[in-house]
């Protein structure tokens, strides 16, 4: 077979390559799996700056933001001030199969869209929980503390739908209301984890230092925002190659995330779209859930905090 061929007008280079070690799977699979889900996992990626994990033949992966020089004219594209950085990023737009194409041939293997769509205006589209186990097989944990989740989102009259990660976690996204802010949306999210987190706080924590965790299931509210999330359907940097794989809630019991890679999930899916089926119609937040949301302090800020307390405190023992 040879390995250069155009789909979509797109020309495709050395496809019979080996994708990345440990994959267990060429470029060619890595495209004819993007073809095969592109549509469904363009829905997903339409309007929203991308961010992609590539990897190029012997080296170590890394995330593209901005686009290079020779990406082609056709591509849609948004440009957007990164005030970390201090600088302007133009970020891909991938709108259409074709360009899943183009980023499938430069080795893109992971697609990071933002939680904001490129007009920013409509504010987050939802909220995101991100359950993540601790080292080990733990996957079963994290589909209690998924449980738990839902059982908090009930509470408050919400429902989200759930995939894989695609690594060794659980997403559960929540669809919003156009229109709630950027801080309020981040403060819901975090009372939603710290009321998951009430349930059984033997299985889950909010817990931001990895260190305080305690082999729990770390509930993580920090997915606000400009940030990213691995998009439904993307294949992942994981050994098999695996996928991030949406789930109806009655199927989390029998699946382990190493059941759906590039060689299997295409097949698993046939017709369907379950990220779409499984997705509820967007939802106004409750005002009590960001009330106590924004009396929680942003984990990551309060982690900087502790971290320079525990150095002090460090330092002066030493001292002593």
């Amino acid at each position: 077979m040879s390995g250069e061929e155009t789909r979509q007008g797109v020309t495709l280079t050395n496809l019979d390559k080996p994708l990345f070690d440990g994959a267990d799977a060429t470029k060619r699979d890595l495209v004819d799996y993007l073809e095969s889900v592109g549509d469904r996992m363009v829905r997903g990626l339409r309007e929203r700056p991308l961010s992609v994990v590539r990897i190029r033949p012997g080296q170590e992966p890394f995330m593209q933001k901005n686009l290079p020089k020779y990406t082609p004219e056709w591509m849609a594209r948004v440009t957007i001030w990164a005030e970390s950085s201090r600088r302007e990023v133009t970020y891909a737009l991938c709108d259409d199969v074709r360009t899943l194409l183009w980023f499938g041939n430069q080795r893109a293997i992971e697609y990071h869209p933002t939680l904001l769509l490129a007009d920013h205006r409509t504010g987050p589209t939802h909220l995101v929980l991100d359950l993540d186990p601790p080292p080990g097989e733990h996957f079963r944990q994290a589909v209690r503390a998924a449980e738990l989740v839902r059982v908090a989102l009930h509470a408050d009259g919400l429902s989200g739908a759930v995939k894989t990660s695609g690594a060794k976690g659980l997403h559960v996204f929540v669809p919003i209301a156009p229109g709630t802010g950027i801080e309020d949306a981040a403060a819901a999210t975090r009372a939603v984890a710290a009321r998951a987190e009430r349930l059984d706080p033997e299985l889950a924590t909010t817990a931001f230092i990895r260190e305080d965790r305690g082999g729990k299931v770390f509930l993580d509210s920090t997915r606000s925002g400009g940030a990213t999330v691995v998009a439904a359907y993307s294949p992942r940097v994981r050994p098999g190659a695996t996928v991030s794989f949406p789930l109806s809630w009655s199927e989390l019991d029998a699946i382990s995330p190493r059941d759906f890679t590039i060689r299997t999930a295409a097949d698993a899916l046939a017709d369907r779209d379950p990220w779409r089926e499984e997705m509820p119609p967007p939802q106004t937040l409750p005002a009590d859930l960001i009330e106590e949301g924004h009396t929680i302090p942003i984990a990551r800020v309060q982690a900087m905090h502790e971290g320079k307390r525990r150095a002090r405190a460090r330092r002066a023992g030493t001292d002593s």
